[in-house]
């Protein structure tokens, strides 16, 4: 997100300077004119935002914890305004407070629950905010925010599973890791002096065993210098444009990781598309907001023919099959649900079909890693004490 510097005139004709945090100057004009702001100079430049700094931390879950409570306060006959002043007296965290009092405040000066958010774009997205506007057209906004509520909980279900699921291979790697480094650095080099004396007659494995030992107890410090030096590089690489995009190709490519990666990103794409043409966005539109939900950049770019294609009045199941990127199953499903007119239910079942797939992957991946690890762990491990005993047992012969 870029900092921009603004100069604008007010709603009571007072002239104002400020700084604003958006995506780019497009995005930052819509923000500030949508605040009812006449803008005289707006350009890009360091600072902080104009919005409530406690309105950053606020969480996903916090969204998802607001998002349930005003549906349900609105569904039981609550106007918007008290809702959101029963809002603010729940509310635990000062974040989530000073965001819930913006809102209030803008919402009582005569604005749509919409246009109150658009301010606050990077805590509630793009997609919150359109479904938000189409429960506000339709005048089902309750119903919506209900919607609202099991695609937040959907999208978190399945970011803590996946979470969840490399948590346990990730702690067995770092501990074989540390095992082995132990075992070369701290093991290996007390019976160095019982093999001091051997010279050459010291069977091979065992001599390249101590020799590594003497190269981690020697130069470990060089070598973690090493893999810091190159974890900064590659860190700062990735937050490059071309690393990024570098980076998201070659997961795609990889045997177990790519398809499971590649079924999350257009579960996303799909379920986003689907919930916004159920609450009557306009498939344009609709398009658009969620192809800005898709964080691998191989397949948003393959989703950017989707918008001028649709708008040159051509099929949207035509368009993915040209790509050459997308599975028939996804192609397929979106010409049955262009064929019935019901695209909406058929972009919601793919998410679901691609969900219960993207599940299924990563525990059969999961399956096959675990005993990897392990058993890579226990064979290094192996070798090193059979090379110590096969030390030893030449010592013994020696003195036989």
């Amino acid at each position: 997100m870029a900092h921009f510097s603004y100069r604008a005139i007010g709603r009571d004709g007072k002239p104002l300077d400020g700084t604003l945090e958006a995506e780019g100057l497009d995005v930052a004009s819509r923000l500030l004119r949508a605040q009812g702001l006449t803008l005289l100079a707006l350009e890009e430049g360091q600072g902080k935002t104009n919005q409530p700094a406690a309105s950053k931390p606020v969480k996903r879950d916090d969204v998802l914890s607001t998002t349930s409570e005003l549906a349900v306060l609105l569904r039981a006959g609550l106007p918007l305004d008290r809702a959101l002043k029963v809002l603010i007296d729940m509310a635990s965290e000062p974040a989530l407070e000073a965001l819930l009092q913006d809102l209030l405040r803008e919402v009582k000066a005569g604005k749509a629950l919409s246009q109150a958010l658009l301010p606050h774009q990077a805590v509630f997205g793009n997609f919150y905010i359109n479904m938000v506007r189409s429960g506000e057209a339709s005048g089902q906004l309750s119903a919506v925010l209900d919607r609202l509520v099991e695609y937040l909980q959907n999208a978190k279900a399945n970011r803590d599973n996946v979470v969840s699921a490399l948590i346990y291979p990730a702690i067995l790697l770092v501990v074989a890791v540390l095992s082995i480094v132990l075992m070369l650095g701290f093991v290996v080099p007390q019976f160095e002096t019982l093999f001091e004396d051997m010279g050459e007659a010291l069977p091979p494995l065992t001599a390249l065993v101590v020799g590594a030992a003497d190269f981690i107890a020697g130069y470990g410090w060089l070598l973690l210098l090493l893999a810091l030096g190159v974890g900064w590089w590659v860190r700062n690489w990735l937050a490059t444009e071309a690393g990024q995009a570098s980076k998201d190709a070659r997961l795609l490519k990889m045997p177990v990781v790519g398809g499971i990666l590649f079924q999350f990103e257009v579960s996303k794409f799909a379920r986003t598309v689907g919930t916004l043409l159920g609450n009557g966005v306009s498939l344009l539109k609709a398009i658009s907001i969620a192809i800005d939900t898709v964080d691998n950049r191989v397949v948003k770019q393959a989703l950017q023919v989707l918008p001028p294609a649709v708008k040159s009045g051509k099929r949207m199941s035509v368009a993915l099959e040209e790509t050459g990127l997308f599975t028939p199953m996804v192609v397929q499903m979106t010409r049955v649900g262009e064929e019935s007119g019901r695209l909406d239910a058929m972009m919601l079942e793919l998410a679901r079909v691609f969900d219960g797939h993207v599940q299924a992957g990563v525990k059969r991946g999961l399956t096959l890693l675990e005993p990897v690890l392990i058993l890579g762990m226990g064979a290094i491990i192996a070798v090193i004490i059979i090379a110590i005993l096969l030390g030893i047992l030449s010592v013994n012969d020696l003195a036989l």
